[in-house]
């Protein structure tokens, strides 16, 4: 069984929320829609739900046509940001709330009902605070009921929209690591929405990045993180230097800059921008090189250092404090390149750079 999308539009007003999208997410995958806020990640998720209709394209869950059904028909589990419990009843009852209110034909006894419960508050490990009110609770805890309620009617599809964003930094790293977990133990099929890069590549079996209502890349993790496909993804997950190159024979060359580290790439000869990481950038001391540090800055575990040439081309890089003991500020510096992606100058934003392809397994660790 599969949630499969095509050509799926929606706009509002003039403005295109979602332009053509198309993804396929095979059962028990845990997808995450990670991109900048008004990229469509939303919508989309909605759409699914059920809570919101495209004005184009097909959506489809095993073969059967999800726009012809409503959003209780769909049998959707939706984790919200601000968890959304009620306030007036006990954790054991906000996660039995949506078997309670099915139709009578398809509704639990009274007895299957508490097993259900019951086995999802083991399940969450939270059985301790069954009788407590969400006003009781932590934020962390809270969640964890919101995602209990959402598993309790079996859904066929769990959603999350920024399921960690009220939460503070140790919170959301304990809960994302508890919720994978939780999603490998019971097998369904996970979509959930975030900007927050470590957090989807922490978690998600495949990554969508979307930008302006498209979607920019899809794969692995480690695929995206390497390989980044258009200038967008490029400079969304980091590399924020960019330097004007010149290709020959699939290798680049700057002055100041040794880019031998960098594999050859299947592109013209001519004008390219090469992005890279601050990490990714080593300055080696050169008497006649053409850059000059002109700051350094201690982070603790790092040093960030600014190199400058005689054109006023600035370039930041990072390197661990005890790699850079030798450097000084006014010091003639080479930088080298560890890895990069380039992409032929005036390349359009959904443009994929050519390259030997990048393989590598989907399945986790």
């Amino acid at each position: 069984m599969s949630l499969a999308i095509s050509h799926l539009a929606r706009r509002f007003g003039a403005t295109e929320v979602l332009r053509g999208i198309e993804l396929e997410v095979p059962q028990g995958e845990l997808i995450a829609l990670l991109g900048p806020s008004g990229s469509g990640k939303t919508t989309l998720l909605r759409i699914i739900a059920g809570l919101d209709w495209p004005d184009a394209g097909r959506l489809s869950f095993d073969g059967t046509d999800w726009l012809a059904k409503s959003a209780a028909e769909r049998r959707i589990g939706f984790v919200f940001q601000h968890y959304a419990l009620f306030p007036h009843m006990t954790m054991r009852d906000n996660i039995a709330f949506g078997l309670t209110v099915l139709p009578r034909a398809e509704r639990p006894g009274k007895t299957q009902i508490a097993a259900v419960v019951d086995g999802l508050l083991q399940f969450l490990q939270i059985g301790g605070l069954a009788d407590r009110y969400p006003a009781e609770l932590s934020g962390g805890q809270r969640q964890r009921v919101a995602l209990g309620r959402a598993m309790a009617t079996q859904p066929r599809v769990l959603l999350l929209d920024e399921p960690f964003g009220a939460l503070d930094a140790q919170v959301r790293r304990d809960l994302r690591r508890w919720l994978r977990g939780v999603h490998d133990s019971a097998g369904t099929t996970t979509i959930f929405v975030t900007h927050d890069q470590e957090e989807a590549f922490e978690l998600a079996d495949r990554v969508v990045v979307m930008n302006g209502g498209i979607i920019e890349q899809i794969g692995h993790p480690d695929q995206i993180y390497d390989h980044p496909a258009t200038p967008f993804v490029a400079r969304f997950l980091g590399l924020t230097v960019e330097l004007p190159v010149t290709m020959h024979t699939g290798r680049a060359c700057a002055a100041g800059l040794d880019l031998t580290g960098l594999p050859r790439r299947a592109i013209a000869d001519g004008a390219a921008t090469l992005f890279l990481r601050p990490a990714d950038i080593r300055p080696v001391p050169e008497a006649t090189a053409p850059f000059h540090v002109t700051e350094i800055a201690s982070t603790g575990a790092l040093l960030r250092i600014v190199a400058q040439d005689a054109a006023g081309c600035r370039i930041e890089s990072e390197v661990p404090r005890r790699d850079g003991r030798d450097l000084a500020v006014g010091q003639a510096v080479s930088l080298r390149a560890a890895a990069g992606q380039i992409f032929p100058t005036g390349a359009p934003i959904g443009a994929v750079p050519a390259e030997t392809p990048y393989t590598l397994k989907e399945a986790r660790p």
